[in-house]
């Protein structure tokens, strides 16, 4: 894959920690709808209404190394046990729930995808959104980014997540531009390659620019991403 460097324009973004004392406020998701959602969900839901509310409607890129695994993990649990499955876990348990349950409390058709891509999914996110809105500027696109770590059968999984939810909106007039670049990796990597690698996912990397406007870089075995804010260019 070729070296990739773009930009984009962030209006505004929002973010929950991964270990928050409090429970997410979602009140604008009728309470029936509400009472049925996961956490992870919940989060997702809630930085997506921090950034979007008052915009009538917004294209979607929602990403998630796991999805909503631990809810298809008890609907597996519930077969194997010979219980009966809940239709409405089961429509809960795909990757893009939470698009669909966003755009009926929004009464917003327009479109949204979902994407995983392991570890760099938070990276690919970025490039996606990046994608819909050079293509068209017209409506917003909202990055939504909400991850869990997954079920502890499935054992020792590498690069594993820690948990949390963020936001982006790009739209017109930004507060200011995120830069991001993804750099292929040699095949005999030198140690000064990764001398600014200082976090364990993408995720904690991307918070770590937005929150101090200070470059982040993050590694994988095949490519080094980076990522830097620029209100210069706003």
């Amino acid at each position: 894959m070729p070296d990739l460097h773009w930009t984009i324009p962030v209006a505004r973004w929002s973010s929950w920690p991964a270990v928050a004392a409090v429970a997410p406020d979602v009140g604008f998701i009728e309470p029936m709808v509400r009472r049925r959602l996961s956490t992870l969900s919940r989060i997702a839901l809630k930085v997506a209404h921090d950034c979007a509310a008052d915009k009538p409607s917004v294209r979607i890129v929602f990403a998630s190394r796991h999805g909503e695994l631990r809810r298809t993990t008890d609907i597996l649990r519930n077969i194997s046990a010979g219980e009966p499955v809940s239709p409405t876990s089961f429509s809960l348990s795909v990757l893009n729930a939470m698009t669909g349950v966003f755009g009926i409390a929004r009464g917003d058709r327009s479109a949204a995808s979902a994407l995983s891509a392991g570890a760099e999914t938070l990276g690919y996110a970025l490039l996606e959104a990046h994608a819909q809105y050079a293509t068209d500027t017209s409506t917003p696109v909202l990055l939504v980014y909400a991850d869990e770590p997954a079920d502890p059968a499935y054992g020792t999984i590498e690069e594993e997540v820690q948990g949390g939810a963020l936001a982006i909106l790009l739209d017109e007039a930004p507060v200011a531009r995120l830069t991001c670049s993804r750099t292929a990796a040699a095949a005999e990597r030198a140690p000064a390659d990764c001398a600014g690698a200082l976090f364990a996912t993408q995720s904690q990397a991307v918070h770590h620019c937005l929150d101090t406007h200070t470059g982040a870089q993050w590694c994988s075995e095949y490519a080094v991403w980076e990522w830097s804010w620029d209100e210069g260019a706003a």
